[in-house]
């Protein structure tokens, strides 16, 4: 297990699916966890059952939508818990289409959360961790941001954009002790994935040479190895965890 003792960890869309698992997995090494919301109810019911199994993760209603917003954030969690040491950025969206039928508010929001909350969350954060000579940026797309997927232009567009994003900041702070990495997950058994009708869940995994869905709590790991001293010389790298569905 990683020794988090002392870090203070940031995962947006922390509350659902893959980012809940990252906010225990890293709560469970020993961070002090913050997350962001839309939705007051439903975060602070997953708050409350977070604190039942043990797990006591800060929350903070904040859009990454909104730059001022979280800067904002980044000051209350500085001034709750520290300094930001570790970042996941996890918040996204879909709204699929072809781009024959895509809306320029479909093409917007997806851009506009899946990119620009990226650059919102990360920008005001880097100042502080080149200073302090440590930190870890861990950048959460998909399989379709690396092979592409029929109907999701503006999604893959912006989990490709996600890397592109890793590969450059990782050369500009490397060499103040600070790495960037994506995860690119294929398909996970969330609750959006279990939603999907069995039958066409099963023509999914039958894609999948490993033959199953991967779980959240295995990029959970990866992503707490990623924030790890251990991981210090990966950087710039993207993990694909996919179950062998797509190969480079």
């Amino acid at each position: 297990m990683s020794n988090l003792n002392g870090k203070v960890a940031l995962v947006t869309g922390g509350t659902g699916g893959i980012g809940a698992a990252i906010c225990m997995k890293l709560a469970e090494s020993g961070a002090k966890v913050a997350t962001n919301y839309r939705n007051k109810e439903k975060a602070e019911a997953w708050q409350a059952e977070a604190k039942s199994k043990g797990f006591d993760i800060v929350i903070y209603q904040v859009d990454v939508t909104d730059y001022d917003g979280c800067v904002a954030m980044m000051k209350q969690i500085e001034a709750d818990l520290g300094p930001v040491d570790i970042l996941v950025n996890n918040a996204g969206i879909t709204k699929d289409t072809t781009l024959r039928k895509m809306t320029r508010d479909k093409w917007d929001a997806v851009m506009d959360i899946n990119l620009n909350g990226m650059y919102n969350v990360t920008q005001p954060l880097i100042e502080g961790m080149t200073s302090r000579g440590w930190g870890r940026i861990i950048n959460i797309s998909s399989i379709n941001g690396q092979k592409g997927q029929m109907g999701q232009t503006n999604y893959s567009a912006t989990k490709a954009g996600m890397h592109g994003f890793t590969m450059s900041l990782a050369q500009e702070v490397a060499r103040k002790g600070v790495t960037v990495n994506t995860v690119s997950p294929g398909y996970i058994a969330t609750d959006m994935v279990m939603a999907v009708p069995e039958e066409i869940r099963e023509k999914i995994i039958a894609q999948i040479p490993a033959g199953r869905l991967g779980t959240p709590e295995e990029i959970a790991e990866l992503v707490n190895f990623l924030a790890s001293d251990a991981a210090g010389f990966t950087t710039g790298a993207n993990y694909a965890m996919n179950g062998g569905q797509h190969m480079q």
